[in-house]
């Protein structure tokens, strides 16, 4: 698994062909979640954009009109910057990252585990590692044991981003 380090001013990361194919699947996916499929009935979009006034449906509203496009706009870039710094095509390689570009992908790769964990019902308390040996005694090949594996990887990941910034 790839893991970020500080070279310089930059992070860099060398990925794995099937690293670099999960890491566009999720930010595609993101991207189209606040284009295509944005709804907020759609529990994601909840956990992404939550009520700020949870007892005020009219504040709620009002604070969406003057805020969330720009939310939206933001979060669309910030998945976007993953996917521009991605080795092209279907090849592996190095991501080199500067400090925004590093900021932008910590956001995104947050945004993308919140999304996957309200879909895999992660909650708070959720031991992954119960959660996902469960999941491969149920059924080993199953999407969810993917899924599952997708979602520590992201946390993997963010995880190894953080501690490259702070360093």
């Amino acid at each position: 698994m790839s893991m970020f380090r500080r070279r310089g001013d930059h992070y860099v990361a060398t990925f794995a062909v099937d690293e670099v194919r999960v890491l566009r699947k999720v930010a595609n996916e993101v991207v189209g979640l606040l284009t295509d499929g944005f709804d907020h009935g759609d529990p994601v979009v909840g956990r992404l954009f939550p009520d700020v006034y949870p007892d005020d449906d009219a504040g709620t509203a009002e604070f969406r009109r003057y805020t969330e496009g720009d939310l939206k706009t933001g979060k669309i870039d910030q998945a976007g910057a993953v996917l521009a710094a991605l080795p092209d095509g279907d090849a592996g390689g190095e991501v080199r990252l500067d400090a925004e570009a590093a900021e932008a992908w910590l956001r995104a790769l947050n945004d993308a585990r919140l999304a996957m964990g309200v879909r895999l019902e992660i909650k708070d308390g959720t031991d992954l590692g119960e959660e996902l040996d469960d999941a491969v005694a149920a059924d080993p090949g199953s999407s969810r044991v993917f899924q599952l594996s997708v979602y520590a990887y992201l946390g993997y990941l963010q995880e190894s981003l953080l501690n490259a910034l702070i360093d």
